[in-house]
């Protein structure tokens, strides 16, 4: 089901605010200080996951003061709505994986098996490491896939959410904070 832009304005105007943004760039200086005291020495390749991990890496990368190289890849569950389904792969790395200590940065761990999906092809590519970063993870029962990332930003009740790269079918990626929607 698309949705307007003012479909989406009147879904922000309404949803509950659970972070603001200074809740959210405090978690991403967290978040910073843990990955650089586990990566600093480590040439790390950062995995931007696409679309939704845009903004958190965009944003945590900057924080980074260490030496590292940056790639993306793009699969997703959504397509632009609210319940995920089989992954999609539209983007695999440019970087070959092989003996590198990987660090996979995504906006959110709901149900797992995305991330779960995504650490596989790259074990598959051979990594030396592997690590995990989420602004949140969602907090419920329902996860069948990868169960924790190894850096989390900020937690979640199990309410649809959207903002700083999380969408709201398609729309809202860009709001300054965590919304959860009425509803959903």
């Amino acid at each position: 089901m698309s949705i307007t832009a003012a479909d989406a304005q009147v879904v922000l105007d309404n949803a509950d605010c659970l972070y603001s943004k200074n809740d959210v760039e405090q978690a991403i200086v967290r978040l910073s200080s843990e990955i650089t005291e586990k990566l600093r020495d480590k040439n790390p390749i950062i995995l931007c996951v696409m679309n939704g991990g845009l903004v958190p890496a965009g944003l945590l990368i900057t924080h980074l003061n260490f030496p590292l190289q940056v790639d993306y890849l793009h699969a997703t569950r959504y397509r632009g709505k609210t319940n995920g389904s089989d992954l999609h792969w539209l983007a695999k790395p440019q970087f070959d994986l092989k003996d590198r200590v990987v660090l996979v940065i995504d906006d959110i761990l709901d149900e797992g098996l995305t991330l779960k999906e995504i650490l596989a092809y790259c074990r598959q590519q051979g990594v030396k490491d592997l690590y995990s970063a989420v602004l949140v993870e969602k907090l419920h029962d329902r996860k069948t896939g990868e169960k924790h990332a190894d850096f989390i930003g900020l937690q979640v009740e199990d309410r649809y959410v959207f903002g700083f790269g999380m969408d709201y079918k398609g729309f809202l990626r860009n709001a300054p904070g965590i919304y959860a929607a009425k509803g959903e």
